[in-house]
């Protein structure tokens, strides 16, 4: 595998620094776990497409795209009333 630059602003630089520092890991891993780990968005789509049909075979439960958004909502405010959570209220 051949490595690349990624050119970053210095602040994000010194973030990643500090983050990996936290978790005891290069910033290079940590960018590899973040790449690797996260999803695009026609990934996440086929993913709950997936969970839907799973839930309709096993459990006869037919969920709408309008229930989908709306229990994604209640989860991310859920989410962001916990303690320490980005941009909640303290």
């Amino acid at each position: 595998m051949s490595d690349a630059m990624i050119r970053v602003p210095a602040e994000v630089r010194d973030r990643l620094s500090v983050i990996a520092e936290s978790r005891g890991t290069s910033i290079r891993a940590l960018v590899q776990e973040f790449a690797e780990t996260t999803l695009t968005a026609e990934e996440r789509r086929e993913r709950a497409d997936r969970a839907r049909g799973y839930m309709a075979e096993h459990f006869g439960v037919e969920v709408t795209d309008e229930e989908s958004e709306a229990m994604g909502r209640k989860i991310r405010d859920a989410f962001a009333q916990q303690p320490g959570a980005q941009g909640a209220a303290a």
